[in-house]
């Protein structure tokens, strides 16, 4: 598996849309023993309001329509004990909603959690492993593997497949995260308008209002109401709040017109 890397590098690279790059991932993975994908990625860990963000992008496979609209409907993901798992570490790991193993995820299965256990239960979907990719801007990503209806011997044979599952995963995430689009990088769903970001974009580097006015020819009062509005939007309490917050959720993206 390691030796074939660049070959299924090659093969990502020969799919020009998301959907193909994840259809090449899944074929490749059921190699290493599992039976189903989840990939999702999500823009930051934390949404304005303090509780874990919802993923910009879900992508199943076999896997019931159903668990899209629970994750996301029913917000599911925001209690899902790999999630939460996945969010404190980078390292690949094996989970088990078995109440008498021995999992990475146990301190998590709690009253809360029960509808994902449930649902997982009931969906034989009980056992996997799941690779977090920790991007350096915050954003997040994981991809898991699972096996349906997997007996307690499933353990052993993830184990041995974590490694090479664990690269097949960044390869793979590397090959689609250049094909996300702008909503799916944005995921905050918070919309400043385009003098609001370039605003906050200079205040970034440091600018003063003023300083800012000069750059755009508008008023210093202008400046600041802007900036004041995408505060407002952002839910920030102050000016270096909100620019720490919208460069988290990729608001500030772009170029700035102005030599500094």
């Amino acid at each position: 598996m390691l030796e074939e890397i660049n070959t299924i590098g090659r093969r990502f690279d020969a799919r020009d849309t998301l959907d193909g790059r994840i259809d090449e991932a899944f074929v490749t993975m059921q190699r290493l023993g599992f039976d189903a994908l989840i990939y999702d990625y999500t823009p930051g860990a934390l949404d304005i309001g303090g509780q874990m963000m919802l993923p910009s992008l879900l992508k199943l496979r076999n896997v019931c329509d159903e668990m899209h609209d629970c994750w996301y409907g029913q917000q599911y993901f925001r209690i899902d004990p790999v999630q939460r798992l996945a969010m404190q570490t980078s390292v690949p790991f094996f989970w088990n909603y078995d109440p008498d193993a021995e999992t990475k995820i146990r301190r998590f299965l709690t009253e809360e959690t029960k509808p994902v256990s449930d649902f997982l239960h009931d969906h034989g979907m009980t056992a996997g492993v799941t690779v977090p990719i920790h991007m350096p801007r915050g954003d997040y990503a994981t991809v898991t593997g699972i096996r349906h209806g997997a007996r307690r011997d499933f353990e052993r044979d993830a184990m041995r497949a974590i490694a090479d599952f664990s690269l097949l995963a960044q390869v793979f995430h590397e090959a689609a995260y250049t094909l996300f689009d702008r909503d799916v990088l944005n995921a905050s769903r918070i919309r400043l308008t385009e003098r609001e970001r370039e605003c906050l974009r200079y205040s970034s580097y440091g600018l003063s209002a003023k300083e800012i006015s000069r750059i755009i020819d508008r008023s210093v009062p202008t400046v600041v109401m802007h900036l004041n509005a995408a505060a407002k939007k952002l839910g920030a309490k102050n000016r270096t709040q909100a620019v720490v917050r919208a460069a988290q959720y990729r608001l500030l993206d772009g170029d700035v017109p102005y030599k500094l």
